[in-house]
């Protein structure tokens, strides 16, 4: 059976014509954002279709044999419980007939003292500490924030949870989350050191596909913008 994640960032939020470290504030998804999401959902109903009708011929099958399956539609929607990512998370949901399941771990970071604070702030006020950070994530982190190795414990367990409840029936499932996030999710699934989270972009209501095979996980797409 394969199981085929939907990997997607909320979509923009209010007061997005500032650049801001929101982290684990809550800020609520913009009109703009609705609109994203909206786009993105339409690509995903399209998707899980063609993969339904193709995936049979798919090389893949040679190499991971077992079965191919499903109709293409989601059967759980799985969210961060900040309001951004649920309402982008009710939005697909509901066009499913179902309800997001909010999970804590799917939390952005903690960015401790930079949370609220715009990029140029950050810069001048904790130009040192920044410039450690961005240069190496994995060693450093925002002053009394969380480490990218304890984000990366939570956020993993989580996933590898949630993977594993639909492993059996090979279901489409989605996971809305941030940024942050789904770059460890996506380092974590293709074997990329988490030294290079910045070296993947997740633009606002991206959409990433991973296939979970018999012998191991298929990134399929990283991403994808449709608006």
């Amino acid at each position: 059976m394969v199981t085929t994640l939907y990997l997607i960032r909320h979509g923009a939020t209010a007061g997005d014509d500032v650049k801001r470290y929101k982290g684990s504030i809550d800020v609520p998804l913009s009109e703009r954002g609705v609109e994203q999401i909206n786009r993105s959902l339409n690509f995903i109903q399209e998707h899980s279709k063609k993969t339904v009708l193709h995936r049979q011929q798919n090389y893949l099958v040679d190499i991971h044999g077992g079965q191919t399956n499903g109709d293409g539609t989601l059967k759980a929607v799985y969210c961060s419980p900040l309001s951004r990512a649920v309402k982008s998370a009710e939005i697909i949901a509901n066009h499913y007939g179902i309800r997001p399941i909010e999970v804590a771990d799917l939390t952005e970071r903690n960015f401790g003292s930079w949370e609220g604070m715009t990029y140029l702030e950050i810069k001048e006020k904790f130009p040192e500490e920044f410039s450690k950070w961005a240069s190496n994530p994995l060693k450093y982190c925002p002053p009394g924030g969380e480490s990218t190795i304890e984000v990366r414990d939570r956020v993993i367990k989580a996933i590898e949870n949630i993977v594993n409840i639909h492993k059996v029936k090979g279901d489409n499932i989605a996971v809305v989350a941030h940024g942050g996030v789904n770059r460890i999710i996506l380092c974590y699934f293709m074997g990329v050191p988490l030294e290079n989270i910045f070296r993947i972009e997740q633009d606002h209501a991206s959409v990433n596909i991973i296939e979970f095979w018999d012998r191991y996980p298929v990134i399929k797409l990283v991403n994808g913008v449709y608006y």
